[in-house]
């Protein structure tokens, strides 16, 4: 099972939605970063489970520990290992399941690959993995923004047929829009920038919940600070490698960059980025590359999208079969979000995090390349 990304900076994550614990093991970041605890913690303070009435109601702290690689408040340039203790799994709730294969989920391919898998909750395959990935992710975070200013921010723009207005998508994407703070972001629970269509949005996840459904949306992820140059040409162009990351996440669908599948509909004269100079820089008028020409990036702001699907554990009655092929009915109980983008926000800033480091690591690595904008 790979369960390791990344090649210079390097992490490996570990652990069960319901066993002792999860965590991750970060190697090749570079010594002398000031890292405590809380630094770590604020980011799994956003992803973790009932922080709000639209996330699952497992209440869990989701406290960090650090096990190494740190000492008087720097990293050592060493392996931090880095683990969050699970204390609020009820795995009696799955026991119903354990003989069915759940619609949707990893139940029968995980038994189909390996003869054996972990019913309670999901195990490997459970969003609750994502932990290890995101405490990586503000470790990475945070030397990205130390060494070369680069800032990530990612929010909610839409949710089931709740979209942002489009006047507001056209200024979020404006040639040097301010990027939203993360005051403004984590100002409502559904994580959207646009108070209107925040509400909109929360209230289309709570009447999901009362109907015992679920619902799906996506995530614009935007990325400032990067300097041209990273990325290579071909297999690991720079959009290539953030999709994979980007697609590992759990109930991740889809993932466009730039102008992505809009760009199909447009012409050649409509699509291109001219380049001018300005402020002593090559910069291009506009950018429905997303930050990225050939693989490599160019200097403006990196912008795609991450569409996810409606959460498969739902309370409404579903068809199925048990593992002996007898088909049976069930219904998922237990507590589970009803949509996960307001705390997928979180998550897919880690992995861009952890994306982009491991790039400008490598980048160094090549060709002793050390550029800030």
């Amino acid at each position: 099972m790979s369960s390791s990304t990344g090649t210079l900076f390097r992490v490996t994550t570990f652990g069960e939605s319901h066993g002792p614990g999860l965590g991750a093991v970060v190697d090749g970041c570079p010594a002398r970063l000031p890292l405590a605890q809380a630094d770590i913690q604020a980011a799994l303070d956003r992803r973790r489970p009932g922080q709000n009435a639209l996330s699952t109601p497992r209440n869990e702290a989701d406290t960090v520990e650090i096990l190494s690689g740190v000492f008087d408040g720097l990293t050592l340039g060493t392996p931090i290992a880095l683990l969050v203790r699970n204390h609020g799994q009820r795995s009696a709730d799955y026991a119903p399941l354990a003989e069915i294969y759940r619609p949707s989920h990893a139940d029968y391919t995980t038994e189909a690959k390996y003869g054996i898998r972990d019913p309670r909750g999901g195990g490997r395959a459970s969003a609750r993995e994502t932990i290890g990935r995101v405490a990586a992710g503000a470790i990475a975070a945070k030397w990205l923004f130390a060494d070369a200013g680069i800032e990530i921010r990612a929010y909610v723009e839409s949710v089931h047929d709740v979209c942002l207005p489009r006047e507001i998508l056209a200024g979020l994407a404006a040639p040097d829009a301010p990027l939203p703070t993360l005051a403004q972001i984590d100002a409502n629970p559904a994580r959207c920038p646009h108070t209107p269509t925040a509400e909109r949005i929360a209230g289309r996840i709570a009447a999901a919940r009362a109907a015992g459904d679920s619902l799906g949306g996506v995530i614009r992820c935007r990325v400032r600070g990067v300097p041209p140059g990273l990325g290579e040409p071909v297999f690991d162009r720079i959009e290539a490698l953030l999709a994979k990351a980007v697609l590992s996440l759990p109930a991740c669908k889809g993932f466009d960059i730039g102008s992505g599948f809009a760009g199909a509909t447009m012409r050649g004269s409509e699509h291109n980025d001219p380049f001018e100079f300005r402020d002593g820089v090559v910069r291009t008028t506009t950018n429905h590359s997303g930050g990225v020409q050939g693989g490599i990036s160019n200097g403006e702001e990196i912008s795609f999208r991450a569409a996810f699907k409606p959460v498969p554990s739902i309370a409404l009655s579903q068809q199925s079969i048990t593992r002996a092929g007898i088909p049976t009915e069930l219904s998922i109980q237990g507590r589970h979000d009803p949509c996960v983008l307001p705390r997928a926000v979180p998550i897919v800033e880690a992995v861009t995090a952890l994306t982009l480091a491991d790039l400008c690591l490598r980048a160094r690595a090549e060709t002793g390349f050390q550029r800030k904008r």
